[in-house]
């Protein structure tokens, strides 16, 4: 008597216990986010590629860095984006919702991705994701889109098959389910794919399977166990266990226990990091504790409580190593529920306990969980909820027009004729100002083009300017009878001249190629007055001479204004100095200096005829300098002074920002 009193307490506390677990284990479980978010940053410009494999790289890890890495690919493309690229960012990102449970997003981002460009995989994707969320019609029209379509690949065409026959499968559809599945078969035999002979083989097994014709489904499950024997071990268990589930559906325990036996030595022979199957998500792969605990339950179907309790125990433990929570709780409550039939009530008191324990532990998790996944989500709700306010932004606008219209319709025809002379002077208005803003821009664009036409005419000007002055010296060796240094000096002038006509078109150049072009003429015009002066040419390291532009010819004409106007008249030798100073990372000063006779006293020494004369290369200059900061807001700024108090010397100071 007292023993059955114990067994039907430990009854109630079971049937109890198990109700209050699944009101609180009701919640899905998703996925669980690193808090980690800060992305790596790098000096060079990612291309969208790279992006794309930074992406795959978290996809499975970290949801938020993948789609971050994903936007930013996007981000990248632009206007001017191509098709395929954006196509398949749009793919990456249905792909990463989808392994992480967000179907909705998957379908969304899935058929952006095709909107872009159609392609098999995306269609196979998204055809998949309809299928994970019950939309069998979408499924269906997805998947014979793909093979309307047509593919090179076999194995593509395979895949749709079977997604099609899945469909088919889910809707009730046998006969059109197992055409498919046979179709796909006949291509994958006659490519030779058997992990797709196997696949397919199995598919028709679980139809026969379910339309309860066990003898056919049994032999295709035959098949399928061969030809997944030839693949990996991993995908040689998964089907035992497809199999062996099978067997336990149709009571058939015997061949049931044996094959998950068989899948327990398989598993054993393999490494750990080698038991999970590539390609196969965490809730399909099979584990040594779920086996063990299915082995239990078909000797306990037998009535073989003793041969069972070995089984339990190996599952408790490998859960309890692996934490995996869920098997724990439910092969500690059968092992329970064993020692209780078997009159060990101590011991079912105890593993109940043990049972209540992991109850507790894994509601906790549960906890975490939901969190977890509303943290997750949080981001994704807040952008549906702004999405969500702009929609009933948009329609409370629409009635209150709708009433407008309404009040509208009742106003006599006076207040009609009056609210259309009304419009039409507002569709003046609107037409006037459209008139006024395209003759703006019209204007704005007719004086930008003035100013290059400008900016070329006065090139042009430098030019032979240029050419006149160093014929000049030329002609000077010449008059010496100095045959010699003339052809040198040609050969370096002709050396400068091909450079200044390579960049006469262009209203910027490097400034590293600016630099040579001033070296160049500082030689040509010191091999000229060598007993006049000397100069150097100072240059910051720090400027990054390749990224700065300069307009071409631009210093020229002031280092020959010190030459020809300071230096030439000073009686001892003097010097020229040319310096390159980096002031900040967007702008650099060039200070040429010179010790010559100054401003003043060259103006005193000048020719009547020379008085007459304006310097071709300043004025020029100076307009060049003054168009190029009218379009290109205050490019250059320059400012002349006297090097010294008693006006001698000349010092001139450009500061010339760098583009951004």
């Amino acid at each position: 008597m007292k023993k059955n009193w114990i067994i039907v307490c430990i009854g109630v506390l079971f049937v109890s216990t198990a109700w209050g677990q699944e009101e609180r284990t009701a919640a899905k479980k998703r996925p669980v986010v690193a808090a980690d978010q800060a992305l790596e940053t790098d000096a060079r410009q990612w291309s969208h590629s790279e992006l794309l494999d930074s992406a795959r790289v978290f996809q499975e890890t970290n949801i938020e860095k993948s789609i971050d890495y994903v936007a930013r690919s996007l981000t990248q493309l632009g206007r001017a984006a191509s098709q395929d690229e954006q196509a398949s960012s749009f793919a990456l990102l249905g792909d990463v919702y989808k392994y992480h449970g967000q179907y909705d997003l998957a379908i969304a981002n899935y058929t952006n991705a095709l909107r872009s460009s159609e392609d098999l995989n995306v269609l196979l994707s998204l055809g998949r994701t309809y299928l994970i969320t019950g939309d069998y019609e979408q499924a269906r029209t997805n998947f014979l889109r793909g093979l309307e379509m047509g593919s090179r690949v076999p194995y593509r065409q395979i895949q749709l098959y079977e997604g099609l026959g899945d469909a088919y499968k889910a809707e009730g559809n046998k006969s059109a389910a197992l055409e498919a599945y046979e179709k796909g078969l006949a291509l994958a035999v006659q490519n030779n794919i058997t992990p797709k002979q196997a696949d397919l083989n199995s598919r028709k097994a679980d139809l026969y399977a379910d339309y309860n014709e066990p003898a056919k489904a049994e032999e295709l499950y035959d098949s399928s166990l061969q030809l997944a024997s030839e693949e990996s071990p991993q995908r040689s268990v998964r089907e035992k266990e497809k199999v062996a589930d099978f067997y336990n559906k149709n009571q058939n325990f015997d061949e049931e226990i044996k094959l998950r036996k068989e899948s327990l030595d398989d598993i054993k022979q393999l490494p750990p990091s080698a038991q999970n199957e590539a390609g196969v998500p965490m809730d399909a792969q099979v584990s040594s504790q779920a086996i063990n605990y299915k082995i239990a339950n078909a000797y306990i179907a037998q009535e073989k409580d003793a041969e069972a309790i070995p089984f339990l125990e190996e599952s408790i433990e490998t859960a309890e190593s692996e934490d995996d929570l869920e098997i724990q709780k439910d092969a500690t409550r059968k092992l329970s529920e064993v020692y209780g039939r078997q009159g060990e009530f101590t011991k079912a008191l105890e593993t109940y306990q043990t049972y209540v324990a992991v109850v507790d532990t894994l509601y906790k998790r549960k906890e975490e969980e939901i969190a977890s996944a509303q943290r997750l989500t949080s981001q994704i709700l807040a952008q549906q909820g702004r999405i969500t306010g702009l929609e009933q932004e948009r329609e409370l606008s629409m009635s209150k027009y709708d009433l407008a219209v309404t009040q509208q319709q009742l106003v006599e025809e006076t207040n009609k004729r009056q609210q259309w002379l009304i419009y039409s002077l507002l569709f003046g208005l609107i037409l006037m100002a459209l008139a006024a803003f395209f003759f703006y821009r019209a204007n704005r664009q007719q004086q930008f083009a003035n100013n290059l036409l400008a900016l070329r005419s006065l090139r042009t000007q430098m030019n032979p300017h240029f050419i006149f002055n160093a014929l000049n010296s030329v002609n000077n060796y010449i008059a010496k009878n100095d045959e010699r240094s003339a052809n040198k000096y040609l050969s370096d002038f002709s050396a400068l001249m091909r450079s200044v006509l390579e960049n006469s078109e262009e209203d910027f150049i490097p400034l590293q190629k600016e630099i040579e072009l001033l070296k160049l003429y500082l030689e040509l015009e010191h091999s000229r007055f060598p007993d006049k002066f000397d100069y150097k040419v100072d240059i910051d390291p720090k400027i990054d001479i390749e990224s700065f532009q300069i307009p071409p010819m631009l210093l020229q004409p002031y280092i020959e204004n010190a030459i020809w106007h300071g230096l030439r008249y000073k009686e001892e030798k003097g010097y020229l100095k040319v310096q390159m100073i980096n002031l900040d990372s967007a702008n650099i000063e060039i200070r040429i200096e010179d010790n010559g006779i100054g401003r003043k006293r060259s103006v005193a020494l000048k020719t009547e005829h020379q008085n007459k004369k304006i310097s071709k290369g300043m004025s020029t200059t100076k307009k060049r300098v003054a168009i190029l900061n009218k379009m290109y807001d205050d490019k250059v700024d320059i400012s002349i002074d006297d090097l010294k108090k008693d006006e001698t010397g000349t010092v001139v100071v450009l500061r010339i920002k760098k583009d951004r």
